[in-house]
């Protein structure tokens, strides 16, 4: 009797410990299907960008990932949707730092900040570069800078797509390292900024470039002058980078789309996600489609390295916005 008793208390207490330690055991991820949130409407360059990773991305982690579309508000009710979701790994948010740094620095609805998100990885750069009407007599950006100083008096124009946006902020820097006065033109898109650029309506911008850039480039329409990179893109090697010029030594910006969490994601998840974001990455079919977009893969990055990368990105931007006093409208 006594030994029956002294089984069963054992037997207990096994299972009270086997209950527990499954209880305490985190539930492998991912179970179920993962949406891929990209804050514009489906058709556009981060919709392409994000449809690129679904496939290969669902391989890796052994679960469909979708795309799911909402634009509106800078990218803040995407965004938003994201952090109103359980911050477990089943809601990514495709980002730049057009959509998490610099929207809320410029539209004072967008309540979002750098600080909600965790960049898990970034994928994609794009080139940017100095894009000039095909009249401009200016063949590089020193020529640019040059001209930009005898024409003080009336200062030459640039766009962008619109106030606090990355490329605004990009021009604003370039103003106060060369000591020039612009006149910023705000658009609403690409697609009529570089319609005006075309017809002569504004001077230059910064702007990625793309495929249609460079095809009215080659008719003659416009002119691309140089680009933001530290060294000249494998996509793009016939045009100088800045700082191989004079005016603009140590000049680099990129635009950069990267998958992100809510910041209170579990460590497990991220890692998860980390490390098949970054095969994806190695996969061939992923950097050719990524060129095709005129895109070049993100270099491999560890998850203290992307903390870093974000970091820096996010205090740098600030600065800029500080220093010409931008306020949120």
């Amino acid at each position: 009797m006594n030994t029956f008793k002294t089984f069963t208390a054992l037997l207990a207490g096994l299972l009270l410990v086997s209950g527990s330690a499954l209880a305490q055991a985190p539930t492998t991820y991912p179970t179920k299907q993962v949406n891929l949130m990209v804050p514009y409407p489906a058709g556009g360059p981060s919709d392409s960008i994000a449809r690129i990773f679904t496939l290969p991305l669902s391989k890796e982690l052994g679960q469909q990932v979708i795309v799911e579309n909402l634009g509106g508000v800078s990218g803040a009710l995407a965004a938003q949707k994201v952090l109103a979701a359980p911050a477990d790994g089943y809601y990514l948010f495709q980002g730049s730092p057009n959509e998490v740094i610099l929207a809320a620095l410029a539209n004072a609805a967008v309540k979002v900040k750098a600080e909600n998100f965790r960049l898990v990885h970034p994928v994609a750069d794009a080139v940017m570069v100095f894009v000039a009407r095909k009249d401009l007599p200016v063949n590089n950006v020193d020529e640019l800078i040059a001209l930009a100083r005898k024409s003080a008096d009336k200062p030459l124009t640039y766009g962008s797509v619109g106030i606090g946006s990355l490329y605004h902020l990009i021009l604003e820097d370039v103003q106060q390292r060369t000591g020039t006065t612009l006149t910023h033109a705000p658009y609403k898109g690409n697609a009529p900024l570089l319609q005006d650029l075309g017809g002569g309506q504004v001077d230059f911008a910064v702007l990625v470039y793309s495929a249609g850039m460079g095809a009215l480039a080659d008719q003659g329409r416009l002119k691309v002058i140089g680009q933001l990179g530290a060294q000249r893109s494998e996509l793009l090697k016939n045009v100088p980078s800045v700082s191989e010029g004079q005016e603009l030594k140590n000049f680099s910006y990129k635009i950069w789309s990267g998958l992100m969490v809510p910041s209170n994601t579990p460590e497990n998840v991220v890692q998860r996600l980390h490390k098949a974001i970054g095969a994806t990455l190695h996969d061939p079919s992923v950097r050719s489609q990524l060129a095709a977009q005129t895109q070049l893969t993100s270099p491999p990055m560890s998850l203290p390295e992307s903390a870093k990368f974000f970091e820096a990105e996010t205090v740098r931007y600030r600065a800029i916005a500080k220093s010409i006093n931008l306020q949120p409208q």
